[in-house]
């Protein structure tokens, strides 16, 4: 697990709607984290509908079904 300042962090949900040109993060400590998609070079070529189709794996690691590359909660918050 990610630890940040004594607290493991996992991710519940990835959301593409809140901003253009963003990702929403949702956290299970609570907060929500949003990153410009620009640093996923892999996820911005996705249409919108291949966004949609990701998985989360044990709270720290995420990928889509239309790419092989396995992103961790620490590519997100760079812990």
């Amino acid at each position: 697990m990610c630890k940040y300042q004594d607290t493991s962090i996992g991710i519940k949900k990835i959301d593409f709607s809140m901003k253009r040109g963003y990702m929403a993060f949702y956290l299970t400590d609570g907060r929500i984290v949003i990153v410009p998609i620009s640093m996923f070079p892999e996820i911005k070529r996705l249409s919108r509908v291949q966004r949609e189709d990701y998985i989360i794996m044990d709270d720290q690691y995420f990928s889509f079904d239309a790419i092989s590359k396995i992103y961790s909660v620490k590519d997100v918050l760079s812990c």
